[in-house]
């Protein structure tokens, strides 16, 4: 297919650790994302899964963040995996953020991520629509604009002349950080403004913001929750407040369309327990939570404080209503700041959410539109 040709991929198997060299053409970059993308690749985690012989495998990425809360807990606790069987092999990996999620389902590295809105747009738009399809949703909320509590910001306009930090070029935040600061009459520099955006990854935050490297950071949970708990940040926006009712996607889950083709049945299996796990979720909160904040630590190798838990579920729900209006908001942003080309994305055929509505039909519940 013809937009795998746009796809830049370095690979380098040490220790499991595999990096991504996100291959975006220079025309698709604007003025001044190549100083901050610079010699940065975004690395996942991937443990191989034991030999499958005779086996059906499910690659599956995700994040140790708690707006991915389902996967960490239905991963570590079994729950998938009891509900597809012996025959089926579980192969996790853990991504830092949603373009190297999209790199890896284009190279057919993983059949399906829990992934934000930004990326899956650029992936549906890049492929032409060929490539993946949202399946369900995860998570609303639990994003926020953090700043340094003695950065001497305390209007949007303080940030003229500051750093903010994203978690990755094109990511969700990165682009709700851009489309925010556009509305504040404001731009990054290189683009007729004087903002520094530099995008890196959410622990590198956390250590900028300790150095006092940076000012500001648009952050998902639990990293906004520990900016403000254990990197002197102070919450100047909880992104919640600038969409209706409070509710925004922050995480759906997006297969590659060769696996919803080929497997819809593994597919159909792994929606019903990601059901099941949001609505225990949403029942056992702080079992949820410390559940949760258990396999972080396992994947990281440090859990989090219980009140940046507690802080960070506050800004959060969990549902596998993917929200569609505001994903139609996030593309329209995306495009009006250069991410998706020049024409205005048809997004009708980006949602597949037949399976879906069949496991919420065998459990009684309302089908999503």
């Amino acid at each position: 297919m013809e937009f795998l040709k746009r796809i830049s991929i370095v690979i380098v198997a040490v220790s499991g650790i595999v990096t991504f060299e996100l291959g975006q053409s220079a025309a698709e970059l604007k003025p001044g994302d190549l100083v901050a993308q610079a010699g940065r690749g975004f690395t996942y985690e991937h443990q191989p899964a034991p030999k499958a012989e005779g086996k059906r495998v499910m690659r599956v990425g995700y994040f140790p963040n708690l707006t991915h809360m389902q996967a960490l807990i239905g991963i570590s606790n079994g729950t998938f995996r009891k509900a597809l069987g012996d025959n089926v092999v579980i192969d996790p990996y853990l991504f830092n953020a949603g373009p190297s999620a999209v790199e890896a389902l284009f190279a057919g590295a993983i059949d399906f991520t829990y992934i934000g809105p930004n990326p899956a747009i650029n992936a549906y738009v890049k492929s032409k629509g060929e490539a993946a399809r949202i399946v369900a949703g995860a998570c609303s909320g639990g994003a926020a604009l953090v700043v340094r509590a003695d950065a001497k910001i305390a209007t949007p306009q303080d940030f003229h002349g500051k750093r903010l930090a994203t978690p990755q070029l094109g990511n969700t935040q990165d682009v709700a950080a851009r489309a925010w600061l556009k509305k504040q009459g404001l731009a990054p520099k290189g683009a007729g403004g004087d903002v520094e955006i530099v995008p890196m990854m959410n622990p590198d935050q956390l250590t900028l913001f300790l150095r006092k490297d940076l000012d500001a950071a648009w952050a998902v949970e639990p990293w906004a929750a520990r900016l403000i708990r254990e990197g002197g940040g102070r919450l100047f926006l909880d992104e919640r407040t600038l969409w209706p009712n409070g509710q925004f996607v922050t995480v759906h889950l997006l297969a590659s369309t060769k696996f919803l083709k080929q497997s819809p049945d593994l597919l159909k299996i792994w929606l019903t327990a990601h059901v099941e796990l949001t609505q225990w979720i949403n029942a056992h909160k702080d079992e949820a939570k410390r559940s949760a904040n258990a396999e972080i630590a396992r994947l990281v190798g440090k859990g989090l404080k219980p009140e940046v838990v507690d802080e960070a579920f506050s800004r959060l729900e969990l549902t596998y209503d993917p929200i569609r209006s505001s994903l139609t908001t996030a593309a329209q942003a995306a495009f009006e700041l250069g991410f998706l080309g020049r024409e205005r994305p048809n997004l009708d055929g980006i949602y597949d959410l037949g399976l879906l509505n069949e496991v919420l039909k065998q459990r009684g519940l309302k089908s999503i539109q």
